[in-house]
This record gives structure tokens, sequence and C-alpha cells, in this order.
């Protein structure tokens, strides 16, 4: 048996191996080496399309891994505390989709926020799971989501004690944490599983002074997305499980339904680099990250109309924790929606942020950045505070919608007859796809559920800011499909 060295890479070494040795290569990618798509070359460099390559006996097979991969994954495990590891190339979306599909029966019931991802409702399609949806705490003056109370879990658990798994977010994607040790205990003495959403959260195991990881709170399995905040390439994540309620074969088995069989092995190396880093690197670079994000939101709240909000809101409901590489800046004192301050950021300053909401816009600060990109921030925000700035702040009748009433099951409501009706018409009608903006891809509506005036105008209100919806044939939704003939 192989000691477990965190110093190591296994697979990107045996990707550097295969690629000293010149292969003439006559399998797939048909590319061969980017001989055959010089202009790729000539732009990304011959290296990259080297080593875009397919399973081979030396490089291992994500479907059945025995070799380097299974190192790699072995290694994945260790650093976070695991029992198991998964490579993730469908990103943390099969995660997710793996981890309810692992755990729930066609029928079965698992308790979940509503404002979980759209990979959530995707995956009670593929199982045929039955969501007992709790609401999220609600902070009306940010217009954002918090995490799940304590009390409102334990009231889903015992009204709902049959459940198969209980789904949380940690963090969400403000960076709200709620108490998820207390939880766990709980629905552990339920013998139900607790999935976790940890898209966000792939730094957090690296460093005291950020919120705990699933894994160190006893969670059964987390989908954890190493490309958004621990360094990988886009799309590339992993699952992490604890043998208790989870069968790992199982879950193997799950995952080779809908993860291609031609994993990339550039995604796989960055996954395996990156966890390198996080392990012997990550309070070191997480030191830097935390230093440049408390020094931001210091200057943004010394510019008029602007509020970044941070540890403070622990304590508040559904704030059991923060984790402060979220910098989130409220911006309804300026009269402008963050919609609006999102476009002005790209369009004038060359700034792209992670999203904007009717209130807010979103940074994400991670490994890569500097003094310098968080000072062009904070310039631009000045800027844009005396630039912009209307007299009259942002309000809305409702900042966000409440749990709905649902009447089927997303996988009934996904099968179901349906016919195409106008989304202005659409109230009281069983909804037949689902709505969301994008990001942070979080329904509006989602299938089986009751279409409501609130929900009507609440869409109406972000297309009028040109939010990016999707989730509808239609790509304007002006039009919605319904349950009915």
């Amino acid at each position: 048996m192989k000691i477990l060295d965190q110093n190591r890479a296994p697979l990107f070494e045996a990707m550097r191996e295969y690629h000293r040795k010149n292969v003439v290569p006559f399998d797939v990618p048909g590319h061969k080496h980017g001989i055959g798509i010089p202009e790729m070359v000539d732009y990304f460099g011959r290296t990259m399309l080297e080593l875009d390559v397919n399973a081979m006996k030396c490089l291992d097979n994500i479907c059945n891994p025995i070799g380097v991969i299974k190192e790699a994954e072995d290694l994945a495990a260790k650093a976070y505390g695991a029992d198991n590891a998964f490579f993730l190339v469908n990103g943390t979306t099969s995660g997710v989709q793996a981890m309810i599909m692992s755990i729930c029966n066609p029928g079965d019931k698992i308790i979940l926020p509503r404002n979980a991802h759209k990979s959530a409702i995707t995956a009670l399609i593929l199982s045929g799971a039955v969501p007992v949806y709790i609401q999220p705490e609600i902070n009306e003056e940010l217009g954002i989501a918090m995490g799940v109370s304590l009390k409102s879990v334990k009231e889903a658990i015992e009204k709902h004690h049959d459940a198969k798994a209980i789904f949380i977010i940690n963090p969400t994607y403000y960076g709200a944490v709620s108490d998820l040790k207390a939880i766990v205990e709980m629905a552990h003495k339920y013998e139900m599983a607790v999935l976790v959403d940890e898209a966000h959260g792939a730094h957090m195991k690296f460093h005291n002074e950020l919120p705990m990881e699933a894994m160190d709170v006893g969670a059964d399995m987390c989908a954890v997305s190493t490309h958004k905040t621990g360094g990988s390439l886009t799309q590339s994540s992993l699952l992490l499980l604890r043998e208790r309620f989870v069968d790992a074969k199982k879950v193997k088995t799950t995952l080779n339904l809908t993860q291609t069989t031609s994993a990339s092995y550039l995604l796989m190396g960055s996954i395996d680099i990156a966890r390198k880093q996080l392990a012997t690197k990550g309070k070191e670079m997480l030191d830097n990250v935390l230093n440049l994000v408390r020094w931001a939101r210091f200057e943004i709240n010394k510019i008029e109309g602007l509020y970044a909000f941070g540890k403070e809101l622990v304590g508040t409901i559904g704030v059991y924790d923060f984790d402060e590489t979220k910098l989130g800046v409220n911006v309804r004192n300026l009269g402008l929606t963050g919609f609006e301050v999102y476009d002005i950021l790209r369009d004038e300053y060359n700034i792209q942020v992670e999203l904007g909401d009717m209130y807010n816009i979103l940074a994400i600060v991670s490994l890569g950045d500097t003094k310098e990109s968080l000072g062009a921030l904070i310039e631009a925000l000045k800027s844009i505070s005396v630039k912009y700035k209307r007299d009259k702040k942002i309000t809305l009748k409702k900042s966000i919608l409440k749990n709905p009433e649902v009447i089927v099951s997303p996988r009934d409501a996904y099968y179901s007859r349906k016919k195409v009706v106008k989304f202005e018409d659409a109230a009281g009608e069983v909804s037949g796809e689902s709505i969301m903006a994008y990001p942070p891809g979080i329904p509006v509506v989602a299938l089986g559920e009751r279409i409501t005036k609130e929900m009507i105008e609440y869409v109406n209100e972000m297309k009028k800011k040109e939010s990016l919806l999707q989730g509808t044939e239609d790509p304007y939704v002006n039009y919605i499909k319904v349950l009915g003939v």
C-alpha cells in the first residue's frame, strides 16, 4: 500500500510522464496532440493539446479507477477527511445528482431548502424522490436567502421522519452557513443521510477561520466545486463521502450512469494539482485571501450607499457562520439594482463580478486575487457611487419568494402531458418547467409547483432588469409549459 503523500499529484505526474514519452497516437481524440487543429495550438499552446488524451492503462480510467486516478482520489479523500472521494468532470451538478440518486428511490422523501440549486431539482426528476421544502431564512434588507434555522429543520424532520435524507447548502452563494453539525446530529438520530451541496466551499477545510466543512461535522456526502474556489479548471469537482448510510460502490455505479466515459484528463489533472496545493499551501494562501477580502470590505464600507456585508451577520437568523471570501455588496441605497451595477462594472470598468441580483452584487475572492485586482473593484465602486447614484433607493414589494405549493413531484411533472400557456396567464397552473436566473441557478418556479401571481410578478421584474433567465423552452419566458392537455 502506497503512503498517501499530499506533496504528490499522482495523476498529473503520470500525465507528465506520458507527455515526456512523445507517444505516437492512433487513439482518440482525433486532433492527435493538436496536429489536426493548429489554430487551437497557436492560441492555447502545444502542451495543453498534447495532454488532451483519452483513457489508457498508464493513465487509468474514471469509470473504474484502480491506478493513478484512484491514488489521486484517495489523496483527495484524505485531504478532506473523507472515507472516499470521486473525481467529477461534469461539475458539481453530477455530484448532487449522484448523492440524491444513491440514497433516494422513487417515492422517497428528501428534505431540502427551497433555495437549492437547479441540480437538486434535476436530481429529483432522475431519482423520483419527493421534495419536502424548508423555507430558508430571509434577510429582507439584503433581499437574499440565508441558511436554514435549526427550528425549521427540526420541524421538517419530526413531521417527515420517514424521509431518507436531508440536503443542505454549505455555504450559500452569498456565504451564509447553517448550523450543519447540529443538523447532522439531529438527522442521524432518525437515520437520515445528510447530503451537502458544498459547491462554494472547496477552500473551507484548509483554514481554521473559515466555516467547518461537511466531512468535518460528520455529513454523509458532499459535492465540492474545486473549480469555484479551489483552483482547478471549470467543470471539475469532487464527490466526498463517509460510509455510514452510504455505500461507496453504489455511488460509483450511480456516477457511471450519468458521467461521461471520456473524462478530460486536463480537468482531472487540475483537480489533482489543486488538491495538492490546498493540502500543502492552503493555509498560507487563504491567509492572504482573508487579509485581502477584509481590507476590501473595510474600504467598500467607506463608500456612500454601499454595504459590504460579512461576519457581523453571524448570530442573525439563518446565519450560524459566514464565509468571508464571498464579497457581497448591497447597492440598493445607490438607487441602482445589482443587475445594473453588474452591467456597469463589466461594460465601463472591464470588471466581471460573479452575479448581480435585485439588491446586490457578488464578487468571489479566491486564491488568484491580488491587492491590485481588488483595488480596481474598489475604485470602480467609488466611481459608480458618484457617477450613477440616484436619490431613491431600490425597494421591492417582495424581495424573495416564499415556499411554493408542491402539487406533484418534479419527476411526475417532467413526464406528464403538458400544454403551453402565456406566462402572464399561468397563475393557478401547475408548472411543467422551471424558471431560474443563472447565476445563481436557484429556481423561482420549479416543476410540479403551483404558479402564483407573485411568481409571475417576480419573474417579470427580473425580465425588466434583463436578468439572464433560463429553464423554459421559450428563451424569452413569455410562454411556459404547464400540466394538462
